[in-house]
This record gives C-alpha cells, structure tokens and sequence, in this order.
C-alpha cells in the first residue's frame, strides 16, 4: 500500500482555526506540489481531505476529486489517519491532505516505531509504501519533498 501524507501548504493566522486561508505563497505551494504529484501519483489514488479550509485549498489544487473527511482535521489523532488510511493493507493508494502535529506523530510511528513529535514543513510531501518481507510488514520511505525543493 501506498501513503502519501501532505500538510496543507502555507496559511495565514486567525481565530478561526477551520476559516484559515492559504496565503499567496500557500497558493503557489499547494499549486506546486499538486503538479508533483499529478505527474508521479499512484494509479487508482484515493484523495482524503480535512474540513479545514487550508487543506481544502492545498488539495483542490490538484484537479482531482477528494473526499472531506471531518476526523483527520487539526485535532486528529494518529489512529485516526490510520483507520481513515487503511494503513497498511489497504486496497487502493491513499492520499492524506492534514495537518501538524498528526502527520509528524504518523510519520514517526511508521518509521521509528513510536510516535514522537517530528516537524513536518508546511506544503511537504512524504510517501510511504508497505510491504511485506519473510512474513513481517515493513515501511519503505519512498519520498520526501519540501514544497520549496520544487520551485
């Protein structure tokens, strides 16, 4: 299975947390990742988005149709990226469009076994496959990429 998790790109401050916007460097952020994507996505790509409208913003970039999906917004926890996910028999590729620190805490369980606080960059992209190898599970890190290594 294939897990690609993207923090939602750059926002601006507000009380509202769920009515934050992308700034214009967001919108170039999300707009550049989006076509990163779009050129190296997984076939059969299942898009789920938090409520938030940053990450709504970050992932209508894309062109993609995505679903919403109120539990993975800015208070998830990991196990809830995990259920949502599918993570890691899932049956289709699974692309997560959330937020810090639930992303950092899901990277950090699935590659050093615990979860701890790993920052991850505003508009980064980390994808992670599984496989299974002599009857245990493995997770291979197939990518890491700041949205600035792409401008």
């Amino acid at each position: 299975m294939d897990l690609l998790l993207w923090r939602h790109a750059e926002a601006e401050d507000g009380e509202d947390d769920l009515k934050r916007r992308l700034t214009e460097r967001g919108e170039k952020q999300a707009r550049t990742m989006a076509a990163w994507i779009r050129q190296h996505q997984p076939k059969d790509l299942r898009i789920i988005v938090s409520p938030a409208i940053r990450t709504q913003q970050t992932a209508e970039a894309l062109k993609l149709p995505f679903e919403t999906l109120r539990k993975i917004g800015p208070e998830a926890c990991v196990s809830e990226l995990i259920v949502a996910s599918g993570w890691p028999h899932g049956n289709v590729p699974v692309l997560i469009v959330g937020h810090q620190p639930s992303i950092g805490r899901l990277v950090s369980l699935l590659l050093a076994g615990h979860e701890a606080e790993w920052s991850i960059k505003k508009g980064a992209l980390w994808w992670l496959s599984s496989r299974v190898r002599r009857s245990e599970t493995q997770t291979v890190l197939r990518a890491v990429i700041p949205a600035e290594f792409l401008d």
